[in-house]
């Protein structure tokens, strides 16, 4: 896989579960086809592990002191979440991308007879009805106020020192029950909002000068139709409310995907609270991996469609990657 230019895009169609294909018996099968061009494609007898030897090379650009991002995109219930973080044996990518920074780390200082120390930090967000939480506050899930954003970082956000593997999944599993998930007409275990997980890398010489290398994750939350979700019946305003937030903030990002594909000089990042987050992601110096998921069903066709167009449109923006050195 080609490491310059633009934007890399997976696609994965995830597997129809059992209850699922019972119910689509009698679906109308469409004779139109639509034809599309992505870097990789995993279909439903792809594991884990496929996807994640398509995407390790990514996260060596981290080790290697570049700004490296990886955002998973697509409709409630197309397995994101399971592509990110996966569960107990069948990890996903952020817990196998840990172990790759760590066992990096011991090869580094190792090789190096101590010349070089490697230091680990992370940083968990969430974004949730456009209110940034920082998911390492002892705050997280109350009701503190939002984090601002200053340029494309959330100001006063904690950057947790780590020092092994064990450490930064007990992170994780904390935050992920912090994090916002509800059910849906669509989804029982539908997230609710976008979650943005980043380890930085620091490669510190016995001269003084360090090599930086940041991995971003992000696993956004799903888009979904309200008439889908349920979000539009009566009392059920907080739905409603999630619904439109999430889909205006996926809908800001595809704008600001188009205004980059088009080389347009004002770029709207500021028109979202993910948008400027992921400002330096998507028209920055990082290395970029959209992994867009997909639902095999007939009955999700549209969203499927939709999902695969901003695919394409992401595709096409262009990246300039820098290595990070100070002295």
């Amino acid at each position: 896989m080609v490491l310059i230019g633009s934007i890399r895009v997976f696609v994965r169609v995830r597997p129809a579960l059992p209850e699922e294909l019972a119910a689509s018996i009698n679906e109308e099968k469409r004779r139109k086809k639509w034809s599309f061009g992505f870097d990789n494609l995993f279909d439903p007898s792809h594991s884990q592990e496929d996807v994640w030897e398509a995407a390790e090379p990514l996260v060596q650009c981290a080790i290697d002191g570049h700004n490296t991002t990886l955002f998973a995109y697509g409709q409630t219930g197309s397995g994101k979440t399971h592509t990110m973080l996966g569960d107990s044996g069948n990890e996903g990518i952020i817990y196998r991308s840990i172990r790759k920074l760590f066992g990096a780390k011991t090869q580094i200082e190792e090789l190096s007879k101590g010349g070089k120390i490697v230091s680990l930090s992370v940083e968990l967000l969430e974004i949730y009805n456009e209110q940034v939480r920082d998911l390492l506050s002892t705050k997280a899930g109350g009701h503190e106020t939002s984090l601002k954003i200053s340029g494309n970082k959330a100001v006063g956000s904690i950057n947790q020192p780590v020092t092994n593997e064990a450490g930064v999944f007990k992170i994780l599993q904390r935050a992920q029950k912090l994090r916002t998930v509800k059910a849906t007409s669509s989804n029982a275990t539908s997230s609710r909002s976008h979650f943005l997980f980043t380890i930085d890398f620091c490669v510190t010489s016995e001269d003084g000068t360090k090599q930086v290398g940041k991995l971003n994750v992000c696993d956004l939350a799903g888009s979904e139709r309200l008439s889908k979700s349920g979000a539009n019946v009566t009392g059920r305003g907080a739905l409603l409310k999630e619904t439109q937030n999430i889909n205006l903030s996926l809908s800001n990002l595809s704008n600001v995907i188009e205004k980059l594909q088009n080389g347009d000089k004002n770029v709207p990042y500021r028109d979202s609270k993910l948008t400027m987050l992921l400002q330096n992601s998507l028209g920055g110096n990082s290395k970029t991996l959209c992994i867009v998921c997909a639902n095999p069903l007939q009955t999700h066709f549209h969203e499927t469609l939709c999902s695969l167009r901003f695919a394409a449109k992401i595709n096409k923006v262009d990246l300039k990657s820098v290595q990070n050195f100070s002295a």
